[in-house]
């Protein structure tokens, strides 16, 4: 497995692997599997050289921290880099009350509070210690600061008031005092990566379905500036949450939801010429931001071992360049987007 090599801070940095794995799946995501079968798939990751592990206390309330830590414990602790994130403490609840019915499945009973105070955060970190066992996180990532998780740009104002005055020093303290190697935010919206760079001293972004072969805008003036800054981008959703793996299929899913007929359309076309170059959609999906100076590593999630196994053998399957050409010239994909190896853009 690649690897690309991230030191902003000129303190030895950290070592991604191009391919890293999201934990969201193993929190019973959309189904519920066992814990020997999320042991397998996280086995099967490292057997694969994954080395790194994405989670967050939202993930199953709980539930991926567990099992992630689990597995981690078993491992040497300078071979992999983990990530988790703050922004929510998980209460205790009655089982018709918890968070995520219908989208997690066999939980334990807990509902989120946003909380993004320095209290806020420092309880949700000391919380995903006990959680996964681990004695350290490499990087902290704010969770869900956006106006998707918040539903208006008003309320999503006000956790942000409430981060930057609280739980930004917060993250700032523990990455002074050593106690993680990196901060960031994992955030579905690029527009709000932007804000708080603007605002603060970030290291890293996971960038959630933001930047992929649907998707680019991101180009306008974000990705560019973390380039200028070396501010790494951890890339989450690179199917933009279903669709780019399974292609325009009915009930095909798009950001968490049933793809609307304009983005079908979109993905149908860009099958089309996947194909004419004997492609895999998906393979296509998952290498594209990789190309981007700023991506360090892709996050897709799993499952299943196959799951695994697929998002593998789909990074070792080399692209050829005429694909992103014709993608260019048919409107598919933005003209300045990096595409093929030392690529500027231009293809």
């Amino acid at each position: 497995m690649k690897t690309r090599h991230w030191d902003r801070r000129g303190d030895s940095g950290l070592t991604f692997t191009e391919l890293g794995f999201g934990t969201a799946p193993l929190g019973n995501l959309y189904r519920a599997i066992t814990d020997d079968a999320a042991a397998a798939v996280l086995d099967a990751a490292w057997r694969y050289g994954i080395r790194y592990f994405d989670t967050a206390p939202l993930y199953g309330l709980g539930l991926a921290e567990r099992r992630v830590g689990h597995f981690l414990a078993t491992k040497k602790r300078e071979d992999f880099v983990v990530s988790t994130k703050v922004g929510r403490i998980l209460k205790v609840c009655r089982p018709e009350q918890r968070t995520g019915i219908g989208k997690f499945f066999d939980t334990p009973s807990r509902r989120e509070v946003f909380d993004y105070s320095y209290d806020g955060v420092m309880r949700s970190f000391e919380a995903s210690f006990e959680r996964t066992g681990l004695d350290s996180f490499d990087i902290l990532f704010v969770h869900d600061l956006d106006v998707f998780n918040h539903g208006t740009q008003a309320a999503c104002d006000h956790y942000v008031g409430q981060f930057m005055a609280g739980g930004y020093q917060a993250m700032i303290s523990l990455r002074d005092q050593g106690v993680v190697k990196a901060i960031g935010g994992g955030i579905n919206e690029w527009e709000m990566c932007q804000a708080l760079a603007e605002r603060g001293d970030f290291d890293l972004f996971l960038l959630a379905g933001r930047y992929t072969l649907l998707e680019q805008e991101a180009l306008e003036s974000f990705l560019p500036m973390c380039e200028a800054r070396d501010i790494g981008i951890v890339l989450g959703g690179p199917y933009n949450s279903g669709i780019l793996a399974t292609g325009p299929i009915a009930g095909a899913q798009y950001n968490y939801s049933d793809a609307p007929s304009e983005i079908v359309d979109k993905v149908r076309r860009i099958e089309q010429v996947c194909r004419k170059h004997d492609v895999a959609l998906a393979d296509a999906a998952l290498n594209f931001p990789l190309f981007h100076p700023a991506v360090v590593s892709v996050i897709p999630g799993g499952q299943s071992v196959d799951q695994v196994a697929s998002n593998a053998r789909g990074r070792s399957t080399p692209i050829p360049c005429a694909l992103w050409e014709d993608l260019k010239m048919l409107g598919l994909m933005r003209a300045d987007a990096p595409v093929c190896e030392g690529s500027n853009g231009t293809g």
